[in-house]
C-alpha cells in the first residue's frame, strides 16, 4: 500500500508538492510527540538484545522486557542519586569561583577583565538556571508527562516489538516484506549500537578524565570529569568545549599546569579517536566530522538542546532509510 502509494506521488508532481507541504506542516506541529517516539525506539533498540537474548534462554516475554529495562534505570538511578549532594556543591564552588580563575587566566595571558561583570552575568545565569529548571528540563524531555510517556512507550516497544515490525512491514507490497525487516532490524542495530555505544563512551571518557585531573591534583576534578563526561554526546564539538574550563582552572596554578592538562585533554581525545571510539562505536553509523558539525548546529538551531542531542541518531536513521529505499528502487 505505501510502495504504491510513493509511486503515485512520483507520478504526478503537483499532488507531491502538495503532500511535502501538508506532510511537512503537520510534522511541525507535532514535533513534540515524534521526538518522544525517537527518543523511544533508540531506548527499545539499546535494550533489544538484552531482551532477546532472555528470551532466547526461554525467559516470559514480560519477565524479558522487565529484567533489561528495570535493571538499566535502576543501576543508573542508583549510581546518580548519592552524587548529587557533592555534585551539586562541587558545582557551586566552580561557578563562583570562575570569575577570579578567569581574571587570574586573563592576567597570566597579558589583559584584563571586568570580574564584577562576569560575576554578575554567571549569578543571573545560575540563578535563571535554578528559577526555570523545569524549563530546561522541559526543552529537553518534554516535561514529565512526557519523560513518562517516553518511558511507557519504549516499554511496550520492546514488549511487542515483533508485532509491531510485522504489521508495519504489512503496509508494503509483499515482495518487500522481508528488505522492509532487513531494514527494521538494520535501524535496531544501529540506533542501539549508537546509545549503548555513547553511554560507555561518556562513562570511560569522564572516568578517565577524573583519574587524569586527580592525579594531577587538579580542584574541581569531578565536576570537569562530569563536563566532559556529559559533553562527549556532542561528537567532535565536546571534547573541544570540555577542556576550556579545565584549561582556565590550570591557568591559575600555572602556565606549565595549563599545558600539562592541555596535553592530558589533547591525549584522551587521541584515545578516544584511535581506540574507544573503533571498538565501541564500530556497529553505529560512521559520520565525517563536517557532517557530525553540521547535524549538531541544524538540530541546536531547530530545536536546542534536545536537536543537538538527537541530531546524530537521526542522521544514521536517515542514513539507513535512505540506502534502503535506493536498494529497492
Amino acid at each position: 500500500m505505501i510502495t504504491k502509494f510513493y509511486r503515485y506521488l512520483l507520478r504526478n508532481q503537483v499532488i507531491l508538492a502538495l503532500f511535502i507541504i501538508v506532510a511537512g506542516w503537520f510534522l511541525f506541529h507535532i514535533r513534540g510527540i515524534i521526538v518522544s517516539i525517537f527518543i523511544s525506539y533508540i531506548i527499545m533498540a539499546a535494550l533489544l538484545p538484552g531482551v532477546s537474548y532472555l528470551r532466547r534462554k526461554k525467559f516470559p516475554k514480560v519477565l524479558a522486557v522487565l529484567i533489561p529495562y528495570v535493571g538499566v534505570f535502576l543501576i543508573i538511578f542508583l549510581l546518580i542519586i548519592p552524587l548529587i549532594p557533592f555534585v551539586v556543591s562541587q558545582i557551586s564552588s566552580l561557578f563562583n569561583g570562575l570569575p577570579k580563575y578567569l581574571d587570574n587566566s586573563a592576567t597570566i595571558l597579558g589583559f584584563k577583565i571586568n570580574q564584577s561583570q562576569i560575576q554578575e552575568y554567571l549569578s543571573n545565569g545560575v540563578g535563571g538556571l535554578g528559577k526555570n529548571a523545569f524549563d530546561v528540563t522541559s526543552k529537553i524531555f518534554g516535561g514529565l508527562l512526557a519523560t513518562l510517556t517516553v518511558l511507557v512507550v519504549s516499554f511496550y516497544l520492546l514488549n511487542y516489538d515483533d508485532s509491531f515490525k510485522r504489521k508495519f512491514a504489512q503496509l508494503f507490497d509483499q515482495e518487500e516484506r522481508e528488505h522492509v525487516h532487513d531494514t527494521l532490524r538494520l535501524v535496531d542495530d544501529k540506533l542501539g549500537a549508537w546509545l549503548r555505544g555513547q553511554a560507555l563512551l561518556c562513562f570511560a571518557i569522564g572516568l578517565g578524565t577524573f583519574l587524569i585531573l586527580s592525579a594531577l591534583k587538579m580542584p574541581y576534578a569531578l565536576p570537569l570529569a562530569l563536563i566532559a563526561g556529559f559533553l562527549e554526546v556532542l561528537p567532535t564539538l565536546g571534547p573541544i568545549l570540555s577542556a576550556v574550563p579545565a584549561i582556565i582552572v590550570a591557568l591559575t596554578i600555572s602556565p606549565a599546569m595549563a599545558l600539562i592538562v592541555a596535553v592530558a585533554y589533547l591525549v584522551i581525545q587521541l584515545l578516544e579517536n584511535n581506540i574507544l571510539v573503533p571498538k565501541i562505536m564500530q556497529h553505529a553509523v560512521g559520520l565525517n566530522p563536517v557532517v557530525v558539525i553540521l547535524s549538531i548546529m541544524i538540530g541546536a538551531n531547530l530545536m536546542g538542546v534536545t536537536g543537538a542531542l538527537l541530531a546524530i541518531p537521526f542522521v544514521s536513521f536517515a542514513i539507513v532509510v535512505g540506502k534502503s529505499l535506493r536498494e529497492t528502487h
